[in-house]
């Protein structure tokens, strides 16, 4: 049998293809958008080719052997290592236990209640809580190749962020060290708490703006253009790479078989549901699946620029980016997808390979997020603001009659749910504002409830305080006594 733990010996050819002028450039360079025309990239392996030489039971064969690898530099996604960012050396590849995150089959009662057999990939298990790490654990192992190749000894890596990419960011660049420092541009007040925490506790510059993500961005991607930093949005090509992993890992979980699975990605910037299109493109490609899965992205109609280019005839389709209303699904309330470019491209080869159904985007209200996260998490998941975002969509393209009640969906719950435990406090308390639009379902409140007062404490010795306490807890419950 092969060692598992050996690394790879090959080593590819990579270049950036930029997907408006075609133009070409060398994978050894910090480069976000095409210095000609200024659209984006996609990294393509130039030997590629190579790949298809070995047989597609042989990569299964290999992929499902390296699940068990002690091999530090394997045992993340980069077990994936040939698919991904081939030119980087064991030395290089950085590991804080991303990738390889649950499905979790839906409850019982929640699958019964929604009518089609489904799960949750939960990305909330990840390092920093949420699928970003994926694409930064590829992104900073290839600053560590460059790093090293090119003697830096100081690069400041930078990015904007709703909160996710942010605490990813800082996390990889504490463990990192020398030469990489972090810096990190946040929408002032539209960050929740716990995720804000993550940046500062992990010792990164915390900058704030006011105004929104799409403004943020702005100012990264001038910094990016006039100035050696390290962007980390999923303008990043190598950050695109590391996130194709869920598609491998999904690919990998249900034996390699996804006929009749639909996906469910919220879009936000529109980096993971390009990363996952290419990573199905490159299995089905090589043979090791043998069709596509459905894939369906799913926005709020707070934030909805993909949706509404999609839901257009084709003949008539324009990209317009729109203005943002506050969202509950706060990692996805980007109005101008800085990946657009990408799922345009991907998706009309997606939907060439696999039919004019293989690619939609559905749209959701606030309150159907909200609902649905709590629908979730009352049924025993951990499902995030977006994890609701994509159980909404599932119950809206059943509505549509877009999914048929015979196929099987997985649904990306992006984060973990305490990230977002803000909006629940919310919802509880009736507490959203109009701009929202989300009106609670008193039935779903659930609130702390006092059996005794302070007197009670203060007055009582022990014994009868717990008396007392075990009494009030009874009745309360309307237990019988024995």
């Amino acid at each position: 049998m092969a060692n598992t733990d050996a690394f790879p010996a090959m080593r590819c050819r990579m270049e950036y293809v930029c997907l408006g002028c075609g133009a070409r450039y060398p994978a050894d360079s910090l480069l976000y958008t095409c210095p000609l025309c200024g659209d984006v990239f996609l990294l393509e392996n130039l030997d590629f080719a190579a790949l298809k030489e070995r047989p597609a039971a042989s990569w299964r064969a290999l992929f499902d052997n390296r699940a068990g690898s002690r091999a530090t530099a394997l045992r993340g996604v980069f077990r994936y290592y040939e698919l991904m960012a081939p030119l980087l050396d064991e030395e290089d590849i950085v590991y804080l236990g991303e990738g390889a995150t649950p499905v979790i089959e839906a409850a019982p009662a929640l699958r019964a209640g929604v009518g089609l057999p489904f799960a949750y990939k939960n990305d909330g298990q990840n390092p920093s809580a949420s699928f970003k790490d994926r694409g930064m654990a590829c992104a900073f192992s290839y600053l560590k190749w460059l790093c090293r190749r090119n003697n830096w000894d100081e690069v400041l890596t930078v990015c904007a962020s709703t909160g996710d990419t942010s605490a990813s960011a800082a996390l990889y660049a504490a463990y990192v060290g020398a030469p990489l420092k972090s810096v990190v541009l946040l929408p002032g007040g539209k960050v929740t708490p716990q995720q804000l925490s993550q940046p500062l506790g992990s010792g990164a510059t915390v900058l704030e703006l006011p105004g929104v993500f799409d403004d943020c961005m702005k100012v990264v991607e001038h910094l990016a253009e006039n100035y050696r930093v390290a962007l980390l949005n999923s303008k990043n090509s190598w950050r695109i790479l590391g996130q194709e992993s869920y598609a491998y890992e999904t690919a990998q979980w249900y034996n390699w078989d996804v006929a009749d699975l639909c996906l469910f990605v919220p879009v936000g910037n529109a980096g993971n549901i390009t990363a996952i299109m290419s990573g199905f493109l490159k299995l089905r490609e090589l043979g090791v699946i043998t069709s596509l899965p459905r894939l369906f992205g799913v926005q709020s109609e707070h934030a909805d620029p993909v949706y509404r280019y999609y839901a257009a005839s084709p003949e008539t389709r324009q990209w317009r980016p729109v203005r943002v209303r506050p969202s509950v699904a706060q990692a996805a309330m980007i109005g101008n997808p800085v990946s657009f470019p990408r799922v345009r491209a991907l998706a009309a080869r997606y939907i060439s390979l696999g039919g004019e159904k293989a690619f939609q985007v559905v749209q959701v209200k606030e309150q159907q997020i909200m609902d649905a996260m709590l629908l979730a998490n009352r049924h025993g998941h951990i499902a995030c603001t977006q994890g609701g975002e994509c159980l909404a969509g599932l119950q809206n393209a059943l509505a549509l009659g877009i999914i048929g009640r015979n196929e099987r969906a997985l649904l990306d719950a992006t984060a973990h749910s305490l990230k977002f435990a803000g909006f629940q406090e919310l919802y509880f308390t009736d507490g959203f504002g109009p701009e929202y639009g989300v009106t609670p379902d008193k039935t779903l409140a659930n609130r702390p409830e006092a059996l005794l007062c302070e007197e009670d404490r203060a007055t009582l010795d022990d014994e009868a305080y717990t008396r007392r306490a075990a009494r009030a807890m009874a009745a309360r419950l309307r237990l019988s006594a024995k």
